[in-house]
């Protein structure tokens, strides 16, 4: 993990989170000795982030199902 004083991350801050970003952490160390991890917020994935499946049906034969579903009596 990459440490850095707080002066240069003052200076290079937009390369300082390039780096977090692709190391996942990097580290602060304050001059009176004191020390931080800046890490990239995890973000959740989408609940409709779903893998497709290839079930072999066509077009057709989907909207002929559906049709069929509306048509059915309640």
């Amino acid at each position: 993990m990459k440490v850095f004083t707080d002066s240069e991350a003052e200076q290079n801050l937009s390369s300082v989170l390039d780096k977090a970003s692709r190391e996942g952490s990097v580290r602060f160390r304050r001059t009176d000795g004191q020390s931080f991890i800046l890490k990239p917020e995890v973000r959740p994935a989408s609940p409709l982030a779903i893998k497709s499946m290839d079930l072999g049906f066509t077009r057709e034969e989907i909207a002929s199902f559906v049709r069929e579903g509306r048509d059915r009596p309640e």
